[in-house]
């Protein structure tokens, strides 16, 4: 089989999806995504054949498999593409139907469903930031995609969203940065029908945490190799992950590097650490006792440009996962107070709770504009640290606000289980804390 056939093997995982989506129709595309779909049958295409086949195409890499940056003379523009609205209908659908009615449940049991997990792996979320020679459909970078992915994803529920995006940061990470042994190494995997568990650790239990500075340490072994010390926090699926991407100052130059560590090493051990919110992310804690890596572990040769632009896209998908929560506060408010009567008329009639429903509005409509201008920069490959602090600021001020604003809305409702927005409160608290989980 022909890259060009693996490729669109893996598209058409996600026009499966597309099929059943009403935006569909609305562009005109349902016959030729049917035609599509239809081709698919015939060829047979097998997931797991395929898989195989790729860890031996990336084995012939000569350089490492980049996505290209769009042109830095386009324009900022708030209409997505034809692909980026198909895709976003697709895995809003899929948020709605499956994540929202799974939510509640998760969050008790601190522990993502395995079938969810399977179902979004079959959107094909991770193989469109994968580039071609490994597997993946991406053939440009596109932090807007990602973002708006994500966005949609934590309209369904946020926790449940860092849980099946955590495996795409380290891959995201892996092509972006990664050199040709490491890309060879662990990239195939996450192109194949079932990509292993993996994540970011960033994130440690010190009051006032600075991911610029950190106490956990690599410092050199005789060998040449590296020796990992230190205590990670609130890391995602932590118990299940099979590859770690550590972050860790390096004590011979003062550096802060970033350390593919397998699950498994010598000296690393996973403990439960279920959190306030988040919990159906199934944190964890990775305690690393003089784990040993290879000198080919550390990613870009640790590079302190790399590691500021990690903190920075880490940092937009954290806004993107809060603007999306704050849409689903949003839309399941304005329902409630039209619906909720209090002497004798709705409470939204009465001004106090009018004005604070809009405020929720406005303030998750900055949230979002100041996300996407950052994305979009990114994607471009302009500088976008400036426009990732305001976003992230906003994200951090007003998510908890606005998670907090929902909880009294509802009254003595907002403060049980019974309605989401309590979950939702805290969840949205993450965004003002967490460092790591995803990559854009």
């Amino acid at each position: 089989m022909s890259m060009q056939d693996r490729v669109m093997g893996a598209g058409l995982k996600v026009l499966n999806r597309f099929a059943g989506s009403t935006v569909v129709d609305k562009l005109g595309l349902r016959r030729p995504s049917e035609a599509l779909l239809y081709q698919s049958t015939r060829a047979g295409f097998s997931t797991i054949a395929t898989a195989a086949k790729l860890f031996g195409a990336a084995g012939k890499l000569l350089k490492p498999a980049r996505l290209s940056s769009r042109s830095a003379g386009e324009l900022f523009d708030l209409n997505p593409s034809e692909e980026q609205q198909m895709l976003r209908e697709a895995v809003a659908q899929f948020a709605d139907e499956q994540l929202r009615a799974a939510a509640q449940q998760a969050d008790s049991a601190c522990a993502t469903p395995p079938e969810l997990l399977q179902a979004a792996a079959e959107l094909g979320i991770t193989l469109m930031s994968l580039p071609e020679e490994l597997g993946g459909a991406g053939q440009e970078r596109s932090a807007v995609t990602n973002v708006l992915v994500a966005e949609a994803l934590a309209h369904g529920d946020l926790g449940l969203a860092v849980a099946i995006l955590a495996p795409a940061a380290v891959a995201n990470a892996l092509v972006l940065w990664g050199d040709v042994e490491q890309q060879s190494r662990y990239l195939p995997a996450f192109a194949g029908a079932q990509a292993p568990a993996a994540a970011l650790a960033i994130q440690e239990p010190h009051a006032l945490f600075d991911p610029f500075q950190l106490h956990t340490t690599a410092r050199l072994d005789r060998d040449g190799g590296w020796l990992l010390d230190g205590l990670k926090s609130l890391v995602p699926r932590a118990a299940e992950c099979a590859l770690f991407l550590v972050a860790a100052h390096i004590e011979e130059d003062g550096r802060t590097g970033l350390f593919l560590v397998e699950a498994g090493s010598k000296g690393l051990s996973v403990t439960a650490e279920p959190a306030m919110g988040l919990r159906a992310a199934a944190t964890g804690q990775l305690k690393l006792r003089g784990v040993k890596v290879p000198a080919g572990a550390l990613l870009a040769g640790g590079d302190v440009t790399v590691y500021g632009d990690c903190i920075a896209l880490a940092r937009l998908g954290w806004c993107a996962l809060a603007s999306g929560c704050a849409q689903a506060v949003l839309d399941y408010l304005i329902p409630y107070v039209n619906g909720r009567v209090a002497f004798g008329e709705p409470i939204s009639h009465r001004q106090a709770v009018a004005f604070t429903v809009a405020n929720i509005a406005i303030e998750r409509e900055g949230l979002r504009l100041l996300t996407l201008h950052a994305a979009s920069r990114a994607e471009r490959g302009d500088s976008f640290i400036q426009e990732t602090a305001l976003a992230r600021r906003l994200a951090a001020d007003k998510g908890a606000q606005i998670g907090s604003e929902a909880v009294q809305m509802l009254g003595g409702h907002g403060f049980t289980k019974e309605y989401p927005v309590e979950r939702w409160y805290r969840d949205l608290r993450a965004a003002g804390i967490m460092e790591g989980v995803l990559l854009v």
